[in-house]
């Protein structure tokens, strides 16, 4: 990977910044999914809403995914960034002031979508609810640290640029050109505006924009997380790096041209409907590709999955990986769509990647950068991180089994119809059938929040913990 050799003086990399960004994304987790939670309980319980519009699904849920993604998710990703581009360039950042604007500009943008979003400012775009004022803020945040990457890059004592970066890069540049052209909008007041789009062209450029958010936001850059934390925990080069640059290139091509799978059945051309329902078929070969990969990279070693509950987070992620990319690529099938869609099995694909693939692997990088960029050797528990990987593993399944089994019931009671052809169940009918599958989410949703709380536990006596280094750790020695 190119960071393992010790320099004679290596380099005092600015850690301090994946310690800001690496603790907020941990209270980040628990309060995104303590919302989900919230939110499962009252599609059980509809009467938790309190009649208060501010708690009422339609303002709460939009939080909770921007929670989740961009609050959970976007610290994680500049903590990984930050971390792993000082290593693999053997470089301190290009600039510490401009990591700090990051860090207090990417929480500001964040509050901000807490405040606006339960008091119903919003553009009802999904994944881009944020009002215009926050639109404005996202990209001149998010073109900060893309600088400061690309700076790290340009200074960069190692000739070579590992894989993981190049993930990275695609994070930065997409991200921010999606939402630039999602966010073009006529503001009408301070927190109102509308989008320049309408009609069928407003949904295109919507999932245009929302599934790319996924492709690049939630698949390219936690891609980037697993390419570098997954071979250094497991102290191994990665399984075949021709095979990495493949899936690099063949990913960031086929995944911008998919978005239309979101729109099969609507009034969108037939000829982009077909366009984005072959182009998901064709995605399943990178994505496997990367998760052959990342699978392989253990070869020789999977007596670690065994002993080292940090690998068994991210080989049973890469695992959800594979997992969730081919049930995608089924679904924007349309044989296969006229069934699933809008049902609950869309909800069990979407938290199969969420929790499986995108929390897990999160987790496992927070749990090996944390000790080291506090100066410790180990975490606090290493049978707490054991116990966390079991209570994440069973509220992930609990939770997307009960969303898959719902969901086909959904699909199979619409479709009924009687001899005379009128429909065999009404949607209230279909609405109750649902109602224990609904407990069972919660369950599962509730297990897997309670397993962040062990790891926030973990994290805070591993930074207060008195014990020093055993010995001294040299720079480049991640």
């Amino acid at each position: 990977m190119g960071d393992d050799t010790v320099m004679t003086a290596p380099p005092a990399y600015n850690d301090a910044i994946v310690q800001k960004f690496a603790l907020t994304s941990v209270l980040m987790g628990i309060i995104g999914m303590a919302l989900g939670c919230w939110l499962a309980a009252e599609l059980a319980f509809p009467s938790l809403n309190l009649n208060l519009p501010w708690l009422s699904f339609g303002r709460l849920r939009p939080l909770h995914t921007n929670a989740v993604i961009f609050a959970f998710g976007g610290n994680l990703l500049f903590a990984a960034i930050y971390y792993s581009v000082q290593r693999t360039c053997r470089v301190r950042l290009w600039s510490d002031k401009l990591a700090d604007f990051t860090y207090w500009g990417w929480l500001a943008v964040v509050l901000a979508t807490v405040i606006t979003l339960p008091l119903g400012y919003t553009t009802s775009h999904e994944y881009a609810e944020m009002e215009w004022p926050i639109d404005i803020g996202f990209p001149a945040v998010w073109i900060g640290p893309g600088v400061n990457y690309l700076g790290t890059l340009a200074i960069r004592k190692e000739k070579h640029i590992f894989v993981a970066n190049w993930f990275f890069m695609a994070l930065i540049i997409a991200v921010t050109m999606l939402h630039v052209f999602v966010s073009v909008e006529y503001p009408v007041s301070f927190l109102k505006s509308y989008m320049v789009y309408a009609g069928v062209q407003d949904a295109m450029i919507q999932w245009w924009y929302g599934h790319n958010a996924v492709g690049f936001f939630l698949t390219a850059g936690f891609l980037g997380v697993m390419y570098y934390f997954l071979p250094k925990q497991a102290q191994l080069p990665i399984y075949s790096y021709r095979l990495s640059i493949i899936h690099f290139w063949s990913l960031i091509f086929i995944y911008v041209w998919a978005g239309p799978h979101h729109l099969l059945y609507t009034a969108l051309p037939e000829w982009c409907q077909t366009l984005g329902m072959t182009f998901s078929v064709v995605l399943l070969a990178p994505s496997w590709g990367g998760m052959i990969n990342g699978l392989m990279t253990l070869r020789g070693a999977w007596d670690k999955l065994r002993t080292d509950p940090i690998i068994k987070f991210m080989f049973v992620a890469v695992s959800f990986y594979g997992m969730a990319t081919f049930e995608g690529s089924m679904l924007a099938v349309r044989s296969v769509n006229a069934m699933s869609h809008y049902t609950d099995w869309t909800i069990g694909h979407v938290h199969a990647g969420a929790l499986g693939w995108v929390v897990m692997i999160s987790v496992g990088a927070l749990y090996f950068m944390i000790p080291r960029v506090f100066g410790k050797t180990e975490m606090y528990s290493v049978p707490l991180i054991n116990t966390h990987f079991w209570m994440t593993t069973i509220g992930t399944v609990l939770y997307i089994a009960a969303m898959w089994i719902a969901g086909i019931m959904q699909g199979l009671m619409w479709r009924a119809v009687n001899p005379d052809g009128g429909l065999t169940y009404t949607f209230a009918e279909t609405v109750a059938a649902m109602h224990p599958y609904y407990l069972i989410r919660l369950v599962g949703g509730v297990i897997f929040l309670a397993g962040m709380f062990v790891m926030a536990y973990n994290v805070y006596r591993t930074i207060t913990s008195p014990k020093p280094v055993a010995a001294p750790v040299p720079a480049l020695q991640t």
